[in-house]
């Protein structure tokens, strides 16, 4: 697709994919982030214990992660629309299933499984990619953070919407008005059609590489496993805090209502941080910002579990925390196009994404597993408190110049 072609029609011109693929975003990422409101209505309805929640959700993270590879793959060889509008159906069934599951192993199928399928073939891994070949490369950073950014106005939409919905019309109607939700992806995926005509393209100053050769290369370079390694530790610290953190709160006298404005308030300050992200990964060599943002996490923690509990100090809490949310998210695909160039964009971002997934699952499964044996959520606040050191650490060595495997001869 060329960026200045004056022949495209209007809902075919990058400004309009732009926009299409921010939407795309922010019913996807909007959707799921509320699923964290549903922990203790859809328990007590049940009378699960909490991990059997946890565990649904903890694997939706992990088919998520497991899937968006191959996601990926497929939206580099025949678009990104298709695997989009696929993704949105397999995510409203998914949530659906949710809403009537009464028994767990149909709750996992459901909220686990097929969630997880849905939220990855209609993630913004799959809108960034296509807005990678849209843009020219000193924009490219700019664009990963607006998309990025609008999947956090999604978490600001519909996080307090979750929790508004559960308190109208209880958790069943709720999660069917989500489900329903999810389908606008198909309008929005419509002027994302235009890359749907021919696989990925060879870009200049790229060597000829096939898919399995660009896996093999990316694999093979020491900068690219560094960026697997942190992005486990930003999925497995996300992932705890967003299924966890409303309960914790509950438990400390905040109200489901109030936890859900807090929810929403990572989504609007993340707004801010993954465009500000953006900018400066399209300034600066993207790994400094990267371990600042990991080893900030990890100070905010602190300082929150280990001061009292109240709204203002929650608020203030998941301000900072979101600020510093999804904001990886633009400096991590930045470096992959860096050293990997856009033609397989989707598919090694995919990879990067399944360590980050795996985080998650360990996450929010060890946050149910270790709350039901202690009765605390303390244990895995410090785990990623430790890990925020972690990946500050690893992302330092990273090398931002094209992979040797991945330049011209």
């Amino acid at each position: 697709m060329n960026p200045v072609d004056k022949s495209l029609p209007w809902y075919f011109t990058p400004a309009v994919v732009i926009v299409a693929g921010c939407l795309v975003a922010m019913v996807n990422f909007g959707v799921r982030s509320s699923f964290g409101l549903f922990t203790a209505p859809i328990s007590e309805a049940h009378q699960w214990p909490r991990e059997i929640f946890s565990f649904g959700i903890a694997l939706q993270n992990l088919l998520w992660g497991i899937a968006t590879p191959v996601a990926g793959a497929l939206a580099d060889r025949y678009g990104s629309a298709r695997v989009l509008m696929v993704g949105a159906v397999i995510y409203a069934l998914g949530t659906l299933g949710m809403a009537f599951a009464e028994a767990p192993l149909m709750f996992h199928l459901s909220a686990g499984i097929m969630i997880g399928i849905g939220v990855a073939m209609s993630s913004f891994g799959i809108v960034m990619a296509a807005l990678g070949r849209i843009v020219p490369p000193h924009k490219r950073s700019w664009a990963f953070g607006i998309a990025t950014a609008s999947g956090s106005l999604g978490q600001f939409v519909f996080a307090p919407l979750g929790g508004a919905l559960i308190s109208a019309y209880g958790w069943q109607t709720a999660l069917i008005i989500l489900a329903a939700s999810t389908l606008l992806i198909l309008i929005f995926s419509l002027p994302l059609m235009i890359q749907n005509s021919s696989s990925s393209k060879l870009t200049t100053g790229e060597a000829d590489l096939t898919m399995r050769q660009a896996i093999s290369g990316a694999f093979g370079h020491g900068s690219y496993l560094m960026l697997v390694s942190g992005f486990f530790v930003c999925g497995f610290q996300l992932a705890f805090v967003t299924v966890h953190l409303p309960p914790y709160l509950a438990e400390h006298g905040i109200s489901k209502e109030f936890a859900g404005l807090a929810m929403g308030a990572i989504g609007l300050f993340n707004v801010v941080g993954s465009y500000t992200s953006g900018i400066l990964g399209g300034k600066f060599q993207k790994r400094f910002p990267l371990s600042l943002i990991y080893i900030l996490r990890s100070v905010a923690v602190t300082v929150f579990i280990l001061s009292p509990i109240t709204p203002i100090s929650t608020i203030m809490f998941t301000a900072v925390l979101g600020f510093l949310w999804l904001s990886t998210v633009p400096l991590t695909m930045g470096l992959i196009t860096v050293m990997f160039g856009t033609r397989y964009m989707a598919t090694l971002y995919g990879f990067v994404f399944l360590s980050h997934q795996i985080g998650s699952f360990f996450g929010v499964w060890l946050g149910g597993r270790l709350y039901d044996q202690f009765g605390t959520y303390d244990p895995v606040w410090w785990m990623g408190v430790a890990l925020g050191v972690f990946a500050a650490i690893v992302h330092l060595p990273i090398r931002e110049a094209k992979a040797p495997s991945f330049a011209m001869a």
